[in-house]
């Protein structure tokens, strides 16, 4: 359980609907790590810089809106996973982080399209870049996945990598030596960076509240997210936030990592499935478009959502997926 320090205030200790009066709340364990740098990548890092709150202020945010007969009904882990159950998320956004990163600027990319932060970046109109560009390992280089435009699969081999890696590491050197040329002849920052590699590090400050933190690392842990950008991710969730709110971490991989969200038809599904009426749920799923047969190539048309379902029945909830198969095979007949 995470202890806390508190700053005594200079205001007299009042309370409204029974609750304590504000004091400025020390996480001991975030003390620890602010300031250290974790690195990411090659050369990227994430460093922890300045936080706000924790899971008491939290706890504190939530009784004031309950009133004070909420400490009765509720110690602080049950309030907090009430408030991550229903999705109460105000409570939340009265913690702050604050983070000092280092990335690619492809990954950064990413990573801004999150319009939920505070952001300041590293400015080469008003400095010279970063001479840092992130590199690939000959055996890293990944294939493009057959069935996900944005994602990949594999990797290509490793003879084949050595040539991609090696002519990166020719096109990195060839781009700073134009950049540095063109500085040198009194080329404007702002122009002279232009042909710089997206692979090239930057910097930025990235402040954020906890509900929007959250939401970030959900989208960002996942496995469809680029790898890069995982990398990331990984690091602050579990070298900061599961140390600067553990019973709020506990509680988003109980309920939102490590949980699944099912939709009506896959309740509905379900519900047939484990009643025993393999004929109800294949027509359940047929109603939803999911098994629609294509007779030129014979076969059943793909269809996502039917995967990511048959998916979730076997590597999520360890159920067999053949009464889909069985069902499909008696239905072409």
């Amino acid at each position: 359980m995470t202890s806390y320090r508190f700053v005594e205030s200079s205001v007299d200790n009042q309370s409204a609907n029974g609750v304590d009066a504000p004091t400025r709340l020390e996480v001991p364990a975030m003390a620890e790590i602010i300031g250290h740098t974790f690195i990411v990548l090659d050369d990227g890092f994430v460093r922890a810089v300045d936080y706000l709150g924790g899971d008491h202020a939290i706890v504190q945010a939530a009784r004031v809106s309950f009133g004070a007969g909420t400490r009765r009904v509720h110690e602080d882990r049950g309030l907090i996973r009430y408030l991550m159950r229903m999705r109460h998320t105000t409570p939340f956004e009265m913690c702050e982080l604050k983070l000092h990163v280092r990335v690619p600027m492809d990954t950064w990319r990413q990573w801004i399209r999150h319009r939920t932060a505070n952001v300041n970046e590293y400015s080469t109109r008003y400095s010279i870049a970063i001479d840092r560009a992130q590199e690939t390992d000959f055996n890293a280089w990944r294939l493009q996945s057959p069935s996900n435009r944005q994602g990949s699969a594999g990797f290509v081999e490793a003879e084949v990598g050595r040539t991609l890696s090696a002519a990166e590491r020719d096109l990195q050197k060839l781009s700073r030596k134009i950049y540095e040329e063109r500085l040198a002849v009194g080329v404007a920052r702002e122009q002279a960076r232009k042909d710089l590699p997206l692979s090239t590090y930057t910097e930025a400050y990235w402040k954020i509240d906890l509900h929007n933190l959250l939401h970030f690392l959900a989208l960002r842990l996942d496995d469809h997210a680029q790898s890069e950008i995982r990398a990331y991710a990984r690091v602050i969730a579990n070298e900061i936030v599961a140390k600067w709110v553990p019973i709020t971490w506990e509680a988003f991989l109980d309920y939102h990592i490590d949980a699944i969200s099912l939709s009506r038809i896959e309740t509905n599904l379900i519900g047939a499935f484990l009643s025993g009426n393999a004929d109800a749920a294949f027509s359940i799923a047929q109603e939803a478009g999911w098994f629609e047969w294509d007779p030129k190539r014979e076969r059943w048309k793909p269809n996502r959502e039917r995967d990511e379902f048959l998916h979730k029945l076997k590597t999520r909830l360890g159920l067999s997926t053949d009464w889909a198969a069985t069902q499909s095979r008696e239905a072409k007949r």
